[in-house]
């Protein structure tokens, strides 16, 4: 997917988990609506794991820094779109028309670039998400 030589555009509108998140990542322009969350495991699986108990799911919440602003701080996330008053399930046709126009624009931008720039930059980016610690 990565050497796909078209726009590739994510919109995070609810829950991106799993396998999803990791193909979300490579995005050339990836955005999440405000109150969505993002992230390869989900917090109840998380808990399953850490703490064999879903008790936990809150605090592996907390833990896996899955917000919005959470992945737009980490550069993983390029933009923020701001929900209508009350979220987004309470204006659906609003926000389909925010979300619209933000697709239309990062579309946009994307296809400013030539082929061979838009492949090495989405490269670039996505190796560089994340942090390696080694341990002695």
């Amino acid at each position: 997917m990565a050497q796909l030589r078209v726009p590739i555009v994510c919109a995070v509108i609810g829950e991106g988990a799993s396998g999803g998140a990791i193909g979300i990542g490579l995005g050339d322009h990836v955005m999440m609506l405000e109150n969505t969350w993002y992230s390869v495991i989900s917090p109840e699986s998380c808990s399953s794991i850490l703490w064999r108990s879903w008790d936990f799911k809150e605090q592996a919440a907390e833990t896996l820094k899955l917000t919005a602003e959470d992945m737009h701080g980490f550069g993983i996330v390029d933009e923020i779109i701001k929900e209508p008053q009350g979220g987004a399930h309470n204006a659906p046709e609003e926000m389909a028309k925010l979300l619209k126009r933000q697709l239309k624009k990062a579309i946009a931008a994307v296809q400013e670039k030539s082929v061979d720039q838009m492949v090495e930059d989405r490269i670039e980016k996505y190796a560089s998400i994340g942090q390696v610690t080694h341990a002695d």
